[in-house]
């Protein structure tokens, strides 16, 4: 008889342990972050691949309305780290993406990020001060910050972009420039004001007819946030007739594909540039998309 309550006992420890550890196997950070996250269920022709401990990406190509596109799903363990930014020349002088992206020995992967002022370009919102001397070769933007040195902070006008930090790559919709510098950002990457596209799956693009930008079919480089440490990047290319495609096309094709925290437009047409690196010996770093447009600014991914 005791040897059977001791049975019992020693059952209900059991059992009670077996549940204790199914409690403690909740999801954890590291759950979270692994790669690729189950969205990831959009899968087509692989181009290139590289997996290490801390940087993992695939690029992949495949045609949307017939134009060719590339999805490159990207995986950085230390986003605050690992995500770089390169400039032009401040004030004097754009310059070509793959030139930026040659200058930093570390990256891995690189796109085109911020769109700019030149006297072609000369779209400088109504809310900055000064003359369009002051911006021309500079990155749009009230709040400019490239390797945590402030470039630009005009105080009181709202910030329309996106800011690295610790918590990896930030959109912003019209904050104060001293909100965002409370999160002490690395850098910070802008374009025109409704360039953000959809977040949390809401979408944000002016209606159609609005916003001339927004409905012409056009090369394309798009950045999306899975989470803090997965990212996506759509090129969108041109082929003979066709010019691209349109950013309400594009909203609809992360809509159906993809869970995201935000998508975001980043400068295309002739700046759109996609560059990345394998794990062969002494590879370097090859041209995917065009590249026939200097710029102010690229995004980077190191190791």
């Amino acid at each position: 008889m005791v040897r059977r309550f001791l049975c019992i006992l020693l059952s209900l420890f059991f059992c009670l342990s077996a549940a204790s550890g199914e409690g403690s196997s909740a999801a954890t950070l590291e759950d979270v972050t692994e790669y690729p996250p189950a969205e990831y269920t959009f899968k087509k022709s692989r181009v290139a691949s590289y997996q290490s401990d801390t940087l993992i990406y695939t690029i992949e190509s495949f045609t949307l309305d017939s134009i060719q596109c590339y999805l490159t799903k990207i995986w950085v363990k230390d986003p605050e780290r690992q995500i770089r930014k390169v400039n032009a020349p401040w004030g004097t002088d754009l310059a070509k993406p793959m030139v930026l992206a040659k200058s930093v020995p570390e990256i891995v992967l690189a796109a085109n990020a911020s769109g700019y002022i030149t006297e072609r370009y000369p779209d400088i919102p109504e809310s900055y001060p000064g003359t369009p001397e002051d911006y021309y070769f500079t990155t749009l933007g009230s709040l400019v910050i490239t390797d945590g040195e402030v470039l630009r902070y005009l105080s009181g006008i709202p910030f329309y972009g996106l800011a690295l930090s610790g918590n990896g790559i930030d959109l912003y919709r019209g904050a104060d420039p001293e909100t965002v510098l409370m999160t002490d950002p690395r850098q910070t990457w802008a374009f025109f004001e409704p360039c953000a596209m959809q977040a949390f799956g809401v979408d944000l693009l002016p209606e159609t007819d609005t916003w001339p930008l927004a409905d012409r079919n056009h090369r394309r480089t798009i950045l999306a946030r899975v989470n803090r440490n997965n990212y996506l990047l759509l090129h969108v290319r041109r082929n003979n007739n066709a010019y691209g495609l349109s950013l309400h096309r594009l909203n609809r094709f992360f809509s159906r594909h993809f869970v995201t925290e935000w998508v975001y437009n980043l400068d295309g047409g002739p700046s759109s540039a996609l560059m990345y690196k394998t794990q062969k010996k002494n590879a370097r770093l090859t041209l995917l998309a065009e590249n026939e447009q200097r710029v102010a600014d690229i995004i980077g991914f190191t190791e």
